[in-house]
């Protein structure tokens, strides 16, 4: 069982920062490497999969540690997103509790033992949609536990933008928040770590919001890092999170500054994409490479890493919340490594990059990669559970507030799930609270963040639903907003879930209790909506007729592609979102009557 290993000292701003740490337990190894010339293969010289035998001469063997969407989860999270599937070797799964950023310190810290050359790196989405413990205090909990993981540095997420670019650049550069001031007697420092988005420009002036790269040294070993945000975040967040900035399209920003790069000398280059991609198998641990080099991976980032410039050594991932590590030839047919590590601080990858000091490059055909669990059967960091129980006891007494009862897990799981009609409903409730004459609500998909368990979190009990536990449910602080919408303004609306930018991937709406249809997924496109099926209470939806809908103001504002929802009239803003589902959950349940997880059967689905 790993040992954890003391504490570094907080350190500020770095260029070069050397890592001595170490290989440790590890869970299962993925991805053969082919020999270097005249030497052992790095699987042969490495143990377990690890590959860290390269450590004189030509070769030097750099250890490439990296994560991506921990969403501020420094408490182990619950539920299905608290777990990882594990293929067996004899073809079962299994089933492991993973994550929580007291054993990401420990199995980190462990797995740089004896890597004198060791680099942590991340994917994107550290914060946003967090839980309360990171969320009530605008992320300053995460950034400071990232410190302490000794994170080199970090591409932008589109979650980073949820509070704009001026909270980002606090998030970098430390500051009290500019209205809830300092949260404790300590100013909050900022990042020790770059935070890299090379394609996020300033509209007036067309220059990076943030540094395009960064470059690690040590000794004659060098690495530069190139950190892009996802080209459609304008679709994903709030308008006036992105408000006067230009994002520009992933490969070609890439490949500009890998020109760069190489134009100063650095020849060994990563790029840290927060886009992503979709694995074949939802074991963490599959072969993706078995069917043939990259047929285990679809959707965006397949596209990426095949046109991404063959200067760029790998591609560190991330976004989609899945798990892989494949191979995926660059554009001149070299293999190139391509990877994800799930979300929450459940998984963390490890890839041996075998830098070749004769051409300053990386020897392509040596790189070796896998992804490991943070599984809780290791000691705990003590740092970290320090740092947890300080932000615990500021946020106790708003977040242990009993606020429902439930009688079993409602979850957030499925085309159309329990939680996203719950929402719905308690939307519609207290939209109807603002204008009686409220029809229906209408929730996207990616706004509910986590289920919602009836096992007790703490010392609550079971059944009993936190505000904590709300919070991580909807933590986006979003306005209930009220529009009018014709009949035919609605259908369309509908059919957006399935077209347009949404047709490669569906955002089916969660609706409110009365409004019913068919999803034809048999078909194509928008007719993936059958039209003559929309019903509401029963009725068939009249084009001409009006309808007055709920929505939160990320939908209002035409996010997640639903353009005509930010096309309604008479607006009415209403309070925050979370706030709708509590007034929901306490109006609707007791201890003695808790809530019963909805059915779940408003939209019928055809296969």
């Amino acid at each position: 069982m790993p040992a954890t290993s003391p504490a570094h000292p907080r350190r500020r701003r770095r260029t070069n920062r050397l890592l001595v740490t170490a290989a440790g337990v590890l869970t299962v190894g993925a991805l053969a490497a082919a020999a270097l010339p005249g030497s052992a293969s790095a699987g042969e010289q490495g143990g377990k999969g690890h590959g860290h035998g390269h450590q004189h001469g030509r070769y030097q063997d750099v250890q490439l540690l990296s994560f991506n969407d921990l969403h501020g989860n420094l408490e182990p999270p619950t539920g299905s997103s608290g777990r990882v599937t594990e293929l067996q070797p004899d073809g079962t799964t299994k089933t492991i509790d993973a994550g929580g950023a007291e054993y990401l310190a420990t199995h980190l810290r462990e797995a740089r033992k004896g890597n004198t050359y060791s680099i942590t790196a991340a994917g994107g989405d550290m914060v946003g949609a967090s839980p309360l413990i990171s969320g009530l205090f605008h992320d300053e909990p995460t950034i400071e536990a990232l410190n302490k993981l000794d994170l080199d540095v970090t591409s932008v997420g589109n979650h980073e933008f949820d509070e704009g670019a001026k909270e980002l650049a606090r998030l970098q550069n430390g500051g009290c928040h500019p209205t809830d001031g300092c949260y404790t007697d300590t100013k909050f420092q900022g990042a020790d770590f770059p935070y890299l988005s090379a394609n996020v420009l300033k509209e007036k002036t067309e220059k990076p919001l943030l540094k395009p790269y960064w470059v690690w040294k040590k000794k004659d070993v060098k690495v530069g890092f190139i950190g892009v945000t996802l080209e459609g975040t304008p679709n994903i967040v709030s308008a006036e999170g992105v408000k006067g900035l230009v994002f520009k399209d992933e490969v070609e920003t890439i490949n500009k500054y890998a020109k760069e790069l190489r134009r100063k000398g650095v020849k060994s280059i990563v790029a840290l994409i927060h886009e992503g991609g979709f694995p074949a198998s939802q074991n963490y641990n599959y072969d993706c490479d078995a069917p043939g080099a990259g047929d285990g991976i679809s959707g965006p980032i397949a596209d990426i890493a095949k046109n991404v410039s063959p200067e760029v050594d790998a591609l560190v991932t991330g976004h989609t919340h899945n798990a892989y590590v494949c191979t995926i030839p660059d554009p001149a047919g070299n293999p190139r490594m391509v990877t994800s590590a799930a979300s929450f601080g459940r998984l963390y990858t490890d890839t041996t990059l075998t830098y070749d000091r004769r051409t300053g490059d990386i020897a392509r055909t040596a790189v070796k990669s896998a992804n490991h669990v943070v599984s809780r059967d290791v000691p705990k960091a003590p740092d970290m559970t320090r740092l947890i129980a300080k932000w615990n006891t500021l946020a106790a007494p708003i977040g242990n507030r009993a606020i429902g009862y439930i009688s079993g897990d409602i979850v957030k799981d499925g085309t159309e799930s329990p939680l996203g009609d719950l929402i719905a409903d308690a939307q519609l409730a207290y939209a109807r609270t603002l204008d009686p004459e409220t029809d229906l609500a209408l929730m996207n998909p990616g706004g509910v963040r986590a289920s919602l368990t009836y096992a007790a979190s703490g010392a609550e009990g079971d059944g009993v639903v936190t505000f904590a536990e709300a919070f991580t449910v909807q933590p986006f602080a979003n306005t209930v907003n009220l529009q009018t919408f014709t009949g035919e303004q609605l259908i369309q609306a509908l059919k957006e879930q399935v077209s347009g930018s949404n047709e490669a991937a569906p955002k089916i709406l969660q609706v409110s209790d009365g409004l019913t249809y068919t999803l034809d997924l048999t078909k194509s496109g928008a007719d993936r909506v059958v039209t003559d099926s929309i019903r509401l209470n029963g009725e068939a939806i009249d084009p001409s007729a009006s309808y007055r809908v709920a929505t939160n103001s990320f939908l209002a504002g035409g996010g997640d592609g639903f353009t005509t929802l930010g096309q309604g009239a008479d607006d009415l803003v209403g309070d925050d979102d979370l706030k709708a589902l509590e007034q929901y959950l306490t109006a609707n349940s007791s201890a003695g009557s808790p809530l019963a997880p909805p059915a779940a059967d408003r939209i019928t689905i055809v296969k």
